[in-house]
Parts: C-alpha cells; structure tokens; sequence
C-alpha cells in the first residue's frame, strides 16, 4: 500500500470531542503524508468547548473544526478514505455506511471526555488525557512502514494500536 496521501477518517457518535481532536492531531502528525477527516454518526450542534479550548491551547488550527455526519463521507463526491478508525464505542457498534473505496478499519476507542463531571480542571484533565491516548496512537500509525507491510499484517498492526495496555497484557 504506497500513496502519496493517504486519506483517513475518524469517527464517532457525536463529532464534537473525540474525532474532531484525532483528525487535528493526524493532520499535524500526519506531516503532509496523511489527510484526516471526521464525523459522526449522530453529529451534534457544535464541537465541545473543551475540544476547541485543547486544540487552541496546543497550537493546532481549529478553523477546520465542525461537527458533521458521516453521511457527507459516504457519497459520490467523498473524498475517497485509504483508512477508518472509530474512536468511540457506540460508533464501533454501530452499522456503519458503504465507504467508497472500502477503506481498512480498526477500533480505537477511548473514554469519552464530554462524561467528565466535576470541577473545571477535571474536565480539561479529560479531555487532555483523550489527547494523549489518541496522540500515542496516531504516532504510532503515522510510523508504520505502510509500503512494506501487506494488508493482513498492516490489519493486525491497526487493530493492536486500538488495544489499552490492560488488553495487550492479557
């Protein structure tokens, strides 16, 4: 698998935290090798304040965050995606549409940070420890020799990116 840009979605329920804070960090990681998008299944008004607020905080271009359906991705005129991963567990559950061009797919999922209740700080915590796991990831993937690897072995590294710590020990 070699391209010059490789095309990958992140999606979840609501596009307003989770998937909005890994397409930011892929097209900053991604350093011109990857182009990330986002969307959601049931999308929300807006991305979460604490999403913009975090990205803002940590110099990342937020013009280009909406929360939107994974509809506009599943059309004719969809770019078309190389990868999908859902960031949450109620998109992985989900049926998802037909992509175009059948892209590999891999669970990643991570807590919701919009869940945090408490005191300001607990919830900025949240979502900036969302940050990190999807961070850790996407560095991961973004250094995978993917011109090397077949699709079976490049299946299992994607899925074995999504597994925590406490999975990959058992």
């Amino acid at each position: 698998m070699t391209k010059d840009i490789y095309n990958v979605l992140f999606l979840c329920t609501g596009n307003s935290a989770r998937s909005l804070i890994a397409e930011a960090i892929m097209n900053r990681e991604g350093m011109g090798r990857f182009k990330a998008y986002s969307a959601g299944s049931q999308p929300g008004p807006a991305p979460n304040p604490y999403t913009l607020d975090l990205l803002k905080g940590l110099n990342h271009d937020t013009s280009f965050a909406r929360s939107k359906s994974w509809d506009e991705f599943a059309g004719p005129d969809a770019p078309e995606m190389d990868f999908g991963f859902t960031v949450c567990d109620n998109a992985a559950a989900e049926e998802c549409p037909f992509w175009p061009g059948q892209p590999m797919t891999a669970h990643w999922g991570v807590p919701d940070p919009v869940k945090a209740e408490g005191p300001d700080a607990v919830k900025r915590q949240a979502f900036s420890e969302t940050y990190r796991m999807l961070r850790s990831r996407i560095s991961i993937f973004v250094s995978l020799p993917l011109g090397s690897l077949d699709e079976l072995a490049l299946q299992k590294q994607l899925d074995e990116i999504g597994k925590d710590k406490a999975e990959a020990a058992t």
